[in-house]
């Protein structure tokens, strides 16, 4: 069986991976890896200079999402997983030029303790009231929760109301997906909130439930050596002369058995005009700047980062105090977001104006910072597909084509979720599907 594989990132190549070891195991397969750039990887890129550890992408994965762990074992990398520094773990948010902690055993928008807002600035004693109220309001809640799809912004205000949701539940959505909350999907991006109202009604209650059965493990996980090691590892598996750097597939192949389209978001869209109308019509684009300074007498607030409601800069992560072994003795690093439209704006800018925005913004927050030491500065335009909603009902509208056109199958972040654990996950799945077929 004849298959071309379209995209280099982590989804096309954890599918090259699983690919070759069904070839390795017998089974008849000639594969190809066709990548328009001259890297693999996607978005997953290390610099790793002087000392220092800068991602140019993820710095880590959801651990309770076990794939990309489970993957990397696999590849012999247990020794070079790492977990983040959780007994140091706050985020702040910046409200009125102040940076103000988000309370300990805040799951998202859902604190587990109801006492850790007493003494919190971040809410006034509105807010906390409303807190206070929704577990008294569970059955109501469990009663009248929709069946049909609804914005995130719609599922926070049901539950905690605005303030919540502009002070924590947007500034966290915005970090990781780039979106509106006014029109991401609340199923497809918070699938595991729509379950606890759903069986619970208060989320409150729900959590607390996971939270007294569930073994407590550190929130990320990372690789000791940067993320860009997993990709190395994966690619040092494949035989090179089946991976095709800087070879752009306009049209789809039609001299082989099986496509495997694992490519942006805008690639797809002109590659299958077919299936456009039913994936996602917008993606928001990220421009990352990364500072690391030595024995740098830089004083940040203890923890993981903060986040800026409708700011220019999204957010920033204080990365040597998230996970170990990122800087040389003394040093540190910050990464800058910027999003949506701020990124926008700076995605034909050149690295020094990047970086010194960055800087600007930083400051603002911060205070004066020293000359950084390195600076990586990297544009992912168009990467963060946005899952609006009723996302999973177009998915399901999706599958009735791909079972016609059964050569085809669509890998990437505008489908099974935004995190490298989902990405790897899916494309196991996909490899396995096609794999079963041939043995059947």
């Amino acid at each position: 069986m004849r298959i071309a594989i379209i995209g280099g990132g982590i989804s096309g190549l954890t599918a090259a991976y699983e690919l070759e070891k069904a070839r390795k195991a017998g089974h008849p397969l000639d594969w190809h890896l066709y990548e328009a750039g001259n890297r693999l990887g996607g978005i997953v890129e290390t610099l790793r200079h002087d000392g220092f550890i800068l991602e140019g992408g993820p710095d880590g994965w959801v651990t309770e999402k076990t794939a990309a762990r489970d993957l990397a074992i696999e590849l012999g990398l247990e020794s070079e997983l790492i977990p983040s520094n959780d007994a140091t773990r706050k985020t702040y948010i910046l409200l009125n030029g102040e940076l103000i902690a988000i309370p300990d055993g805040m799951r998202m928008m859902v604190p587990e303790d109801l006492a850790a807002l007493e003494n919190s600035t971040l809410f006034s004693l509105s807010a906390r009231q409303s807190y206070a109220a929704e577990p008294t309001r569970a059955a109501e809640l469990k009663a009248s929760a929709p069946q049909q799809d609804e914005s995130v912004a719609s599922f926070v205000q049901r539950h905690f109301g605005e303030e919540v949701l502009t002070k924590i539940a947007a500034p966290l959505l915005g970090g990781v997906f780039g979106g509106d909350v006014h029109k991401l999907s609340v199923q497809a991006v918070m699938p595991q909130f729509v379950a606890m109202e759903r069986e619970h009604g208060s989320l409150i209650l729900a959590l607390q439930s996971k939270s007294r059965k569930e073994k407590r493990s550190a929130i990320f996980t990372s690789l000791r050596g940067g993320m860009q090691t997993l990709i190395d590892a994966l690619v040092a598996t494949l035989p090179s002369e089946r991976i095709h750097l800087n070879h752009r597939i306009e049209s789809v192949p039609e001299d082989v058995e099986k496509v495997i389209v694992a490519t942006s978001l805008d690639t797809l869209r002109k590659l299958l005009p077919g299936v456009a109308p039913l994936v996602p019509q917008n993606a928001s684009s990220a421009v990352l700047a990364a500072f690391g300074w030595k024995n740098t007498s830089l004083q940040v607030p203890q923890g993981f980062g903060f986040l800026v409601p409708d700011g220019e800069l999204l957010a920033a992560t204080f990365v040597d105090q998230k996970f170990p072994d990122r800087v040389p003795p003394g040093g540190k690093i910050i990464r800058a977001f910027f999003g949506g439209k701020g990124a926008a704006g700076l995605m034909d800018a050149s690295d020094e104006e990047i970086s010194k925005q960055a800087k600007v913004q930083l400051e603002k927050i911060l205070g004066p910072l020293s000359e950084p030491d390195v600076v990586h500065v990297t544009r992912w335009p168009r990467s963060l597909p946005q899952y609006e909603v009723d996302h999973l009902e177009r998915l399901q509208k999706l599958q009735p084509i791909m079972q016609q056109t059964q050569h085809l199958h669509l890998l990437g972040n505008m489908f099974g979720g935004v995190g490298l654990p989902d990405l790897v996950r899916q494309a196991q799945g996909t490899i396995a599907k096609i794999v079963d077929e041939m043995a059947g």
